[in-house]
């Protein structure tokens, strides 16, 4: 997210993992009462016959397949539920390693997993887009970048910017007029699109845009690209933002702000977003409806916190550790967990791109790296460290467009 800036992508602390899981209940081997088919006999392991789904007896195990407690009766008392993580990205969770906590929030997961599934989207007339560059796109240009942090070759061609790919999906989805070349463009001298408004589509994400930008003056990115004569209309919100606000708080720790004064940050960076979400979702704001999908913030280590592991992280301003990396982590994992409870809260929906991010780094190919997913793994970030590249953009099209669709 280019300077003021470059999305995010901290270090250890973005790094992905989940809660241990809950301790077992235990296990209930009374089968006194009446009706209760009680297997005490030595060696009776086998629960085949109908209703029989007791596992006192000392090696009785069998289940006859049945690990399932939830119908009436039912007292096999088997293995907890599994976790999100177990469910969604098993092949980079760990349960000892701090990360979010998204299942205390009890969020509805998608049958993608790349996803919640808070909302079924239907009838959309027009598609906003707001946020930070990851939505705007980085154009590859020939041309010096550098007073916004990106190196000679960084960036991905127009059409592959996500926003533009998921316009086109939409388009069909939805039966919508689709927007021109313009406004798939960017205005490198603004980082805004080059055209706010096409079709029936509008952008006003802008690079280095931090959550208070969402809402708040001077960019004002709702009221700006939704004006209340545009609110009748059905409409879907499309939204990357609060790496650029890590990136803010990075820097102040960096400088030595303490605990308390992170923790200060941290909340105020959660209310932003907050308030953006709660302005969208006011009733009788969009009479025929109104949804939003976000993403929540990923990160370019695959967990190992190596930022020297791009070439550019310097310019990108990933230079000093912070001293106290522990404390911003945990901070950083609690913002993680708030955007959650956000879209539980308001009925909206949350991409998981740190977690499939994870990986997909600059430590893609380090078989020791936190979020190592095997040989040949593609890299989805490009040479400004922080931002999509080509396939990275693709992937982040798909996340939003399989939210949408199911």
């Amino acid at each position: 997210m280019l300077k003021r800036t470059i999305p995010l992508s901290l270090l250890t602390f973005l790094l992905l993992g989940c809660p241990e899981e809950p301790a077992p209940v235990p296990v209930d081997d009374d089968d006194s009462a009446v009706g209760d088919d009680d297997d005490a006999t030595a060696g009776d392991d086998d629960d085949s016959a109908v209703g029989d789904d007791d596992d006192s007896a000392p090696g009785d195990d069998d289940d006859s397949g049945d690990d399932d407690d939830s119908a009436a009766g039912d007292d096999d008392d088997s293995a907890p539920a599994m976790t999100i993580g177990d469910m969604c990205f098993p092949e980079i969770n760990d349960p000892t390693v701090p990360g979010p906590d998204y299942d205390q929030f009890n969020p509805i997961v998608g049958s993608h997993c790349l996803g919640t599934n808070h909302q079924t989207i239907t009838g959309v007339e027009r598609v906003v887009f707001v946020g930070d560059s990851v939505t705007v796109g980085v154009p590859n240009l020939s041309l010096d970048l550098s007073a916004w942090g990106l190196p000679a070759g960084a960036g991905t061609a127009d059409q592959d910017f996500y926003r533009n790919l998921l316009a086109g999906a939409l388009t069909t989805e939805f039966s919508l007029d689709p927007p021109g070349f313009l406004w798939a463009g960017v205005n490198i001298t603004d980082g805004v699109a080059l055209q706010q408004e096409d079709g029936d589509f509008a952008s006003c994400a802008k690079w280095g845009a931090r959550n208070d930008d969402i809402l708040l003056p001077p960019q004002m990115q709702l009221e700006t690209c939704l004006p209340e004569a545009e609110r009748s209309k059905t409409t879907l919100i499309i939204m990357t933002s609060g790496s650029n606000d890590l990136a803010n708080m990075t820097s102040n720790a960096i400088a030595g702000a303490d605990a308390a004064a992170l923790q200060t940050q941290a909340d105020q960076i959660v209310q932003d977003f907050e308030d953006a979400i709660t302005w969208i979702k006011t009733p009788g704001r969009f009479p025929n409806g109104v949804f939003v999908v976000y993403g929540n913030m990923y990160e370019f280590t695959d967990g190992t916190g190596d930022t020297a592991a791009c070439p550019a992280a310097a310019l990108a301003g990933f230079g000093t550790p912070p001293p106290d990396p522990d404390t911003l982590a945990e901070v950083v994992i609690g913002i993680q967990e708030e955007y959650m409870r956000i879209a539980v809260d308001q009925g909206v929906d949350m991409i998981w791109m740190l977690e499939h991010f994870c990986g997909h780094g600059w430590k893609n190919d380090d078989p020791t790296a936190r979020c190592y997913r095997g040989p040949n793994t593609p890299r989805w970030f490009d040479l400004s460290c922080t931002h999509p590249n080509e396939a990275g953009h693709a992937q982040i099209a798909d996340m939003f467009l399989a939210v949408v669709q199911e």
